[in-house]
């Protein structure tokens, strides 16, 4: 039974014009970076970057260095897209965007997150077995078919992003509607369309919408008599976010993944009309099957492990932000924070209040007093400052507030522990982070 539904031989047309928008949507998310002023905000103007803790070694490179550096990952999207040295392409991609993403994190976004998952897997997927210049220079590795776990592989990682993310929205703020509040209230002077966005009953719209849609929409393409229905509510629903909240390519990628799900046959009457059709659907078990069940159990287990991580953890995490990376936590609050960060020599007891002019860009200190990662982080890079100029420092955090979901502010780090002093840890609560009273009045 698993032998069948893993390894029989189907037609790859999916794959193969998957890999074709994929090459093209990353290559525009890429160059976009660039023209858009996304490079030189996020990785060029700032004076040190807040990392993926633990990944402080990745620096952006100097100068105008990060220009060429997402130069290049654009023009090895258009190498991915052509099926031009295909595995090179697409694992120099995947090192260089995880290392872009790793690298910073005030930009933070969850499909930069997914297009490091993706890429990931298309490293060892045949992507390039035809129509792609690979196999028109090398006709022998040419074939029309392809493992059916390639789509399955591609199915399970988006049942989980859809389903974490449908389930993370049952909360007070979602649905109450509050929280979709939030979301529109910036969105006023949208043409045509702003006044609309802050209507009550769109808002309690959009609140349902939202946890339907990821809840159902990988059952109902995967189920033929709903499958066509799921495709147009698909396209609306992504357009939709894509213009109202300007997410970049993540909704067209969402889109492109949908090839998956239908017939291949259906795909290359579309896309490949020259192309042969692939009847045999024969099983054909391959030598590599048990490394390949290994290696693709552990990653999903280790997917399925991780959104559910701050269950584990003291207080909410929608306070303390601990477990909230890679859990597909999409849209689902706004913090804004104040924070002052008080210097104390400890030789002669002098403090000093930190300018964050001095320090940070106007987007890192928006960051800055709302998260508490970032709030360490900049204690240490302090500590770190003041040690090369040979001092020894403490660092506290004073009035620290956050506000979440346009709730009343609330003290949020404790001005009594030395920040300087601290570890972090990636799976435990920070006893410095006060307890939450985000539900009360």
């Amino acid at each position: 039974m698993l032998n069948r539904f893993l390894f029989t031989k189907i037609d790859n047309s999916p794959l193969l014009i998957f890999r074709i928008f994929f090459g093209l949507l990353i290559a525009a998310e890429c160059y976009g970076a660039i023209v858009t002023g996304w490079v030189k905000r996020t990785l060029i103007e700032p004076k040190f970057t807040f990392n993926f803790i633990g990944f402080e070694w990745l620096q952006p490179l100097p100068g105008n260095g990060m220009y060429f550096y997402f130069f290049a990952m654009g023009t090895l999207g258009i190498f991915v897209a052509l099926g031009y040295k295909y595995r090179f392409s697409i694992i120099s991609f995947t090192l260089l965007w995880t290392g872009a993403y790793l690298m910073q994190k005030t930009a933070y976004n969850n499909h930069y997150y997914l297009l490091v998952l993706i890429s990931g897997m298309m490293v060892f997927l045949p992507a390039n077995k035809n129509y792609a210049l690979d196999a028109k220079f090398k006709p022998s590795i040419k074939t029309n078919g392809m493992y059916s776990y390639v789509k399955w592989v591609i199915v399970l990682q988006l049942l989980i992003v859809y389903t974490y993310a449908s389930v993370a929205k049952l909360y007070g703020d979602w649905l109450d509607f509050s929280m979709i509040k939030v979301l529109m209230t910036p969105k006023t002077d949208y043409y045509l369309i702003g006044g609309l966005l802050q209507q009550p009953c769109l808002h309690k719209v959009i609140a349902v919408t939202g946890i339907l849609f990821d809840l159902l929409i990988v059952p109902a393409l995967l189920w033929k008599p709903t499958r066509k229905f799921a495709f147009v509510c698909s396209i609306f629903f992504h357009l939709f976010n894509s213009f109202v909240f300007l997410i970049g390519i993540f909704p067209y990628l969402s889109l492109a993944f949908t090839v998956f799900f239908f017939e291949p046959e259906t795909i290359r009457r579309i896309f490949f009309k020259k192309k042969k059709p692939y009847t045999t659907n024969k099983v054909m078990v391959p030598a590599y099957k048990n490394p390949l069940l290994i290696i693709f159990g552990l990653y999903f287990v280790l997917q399925l492990a991780l959104p559910v991580r701050h269950y584990f953890f003291t207080d909410d995490v929608l306070w303390t932000e601990e477990g909230h990376r890679l859990s597909w936590r999409m849209m689902l609050r706004s913090r804004y924070g104040k924070i002052q960060f008080n210097i104390v020599n400890k030789t002669d007891g002098t403090s000093q209040i930190v300018k964050l002019d001095d320090y940070l860009t106007k987007k890192q200190k928006r960051k800055i007093g709302a998260y508490p990662d970032y709030i360490w982080q900049f204690a240490q890079h302090l500590k770190k400052e003041y040690a090369q100029k040979g001092e020894e420092i403490s660092v506290y955090a004073l009035n620290s507030v956050v506000s979440i979901n346009n709730k009343p502010y609330r003290p949020f780090i404790d001005g009594k522990v030395d920040l300087a002093a601290e570890e972090w840890n990636h799976f435990e609560h920070h006893e410095w982070i006060l307890p939450s009273k985000i539900d009360e009045p």
